[in-house]
């Protein structure tokens, strides 16, 4: 492990990867970490949204797009650059690298067995471990809506709680990777849902009775 990380993400990174696994968070985190598989969901959450949320509704989808495309394509991106951290699963050996099998069209990995293997340190190191883009989108994703409905906030801030801890259970992530990844996509979330509140205020239309 390189010098400049902390001195506890080693042994907490073992905690979560090796000590706390079981059967059903094999199969569980993989297909919680395979975003890709869950894309046609999140189109058909998208068009309901567009459909019975009306003019705020996709407003709020615009603000979601913003907040995500600027968090992964932006600010991730950059860091990832910036930072050069390694992934555990290239840096350490002895690790369980956990995956949703192959299939396609990619949702369908979803009902492949998961695929276990056994980390070994790779000759040429690649530097993407900081941020984790999927930490940063869903929670960028869920303060979107959390700020415009805290019902359905809570529900994905638990899936992005849980999108989080599976990238440190799939050996993806150091766990001190999560911490700054969460931080950037609550700030783009925000951003995100200022877009929103300035559109509903520029372009005014038929209130819509709050969400409690």
């Amino acid at each position: 492990m390189r010098p400049n990380m902390p001195a506890w993400d080693l042994p907490l990174l073992k905690l979560i990867n090796i000590e706390w696994s079981h059967p059903v968070l094999d199969y569980v985190m993989p297909a919680v970490s395979a975003i890709e598989a869950w894309i046609p969901l999140f189109v058909i959450a998208g068009l309901w949204v567009a459909w019975k949320g009306g003019r705020r509704g996709r407003f709020l989808l615009l603000g979601i797009g913003i907040a995500v495309g600027l968090g992964d394509g932006v600010v991730s991106k950059s860091l990832k650059e910036s930072f050069g951290r390694v992934r555990p699963r290239d840096e350490v050996a002895g690790l369980v690298i956990r995956d949703l099998g192959l299939a396609s069209p990619a949702f369908m990995r979803l009902f492949v067995a998961p695929q276990q293997r056994i980390s070994e340190v790779r000759a040429e190191l690649r530097g993407k471990s900081m941020p984790s883009s999927h930490t940063v989108n869903m929670f960028a994703l869920a303060t979107v809506v959390a700020l415009s409905s805290r019902r359905w906030g809570w529900v994905l801030f638990t899936v992005a709680a849980a999108v989080a801890y599976s990238r440190v259970y799939n050996a993806a992530h150091w766990p001190s990777d999560i911490p700054i990844s969460m931080g950037i996509g609550l700030l783009m979330g925000m951003l995100g849902h200022a877009f929103v509140v300035w559109a509903l205020r520029k372009w005014p239309g038929q209130p819509l009775p709050s969400d409690a």
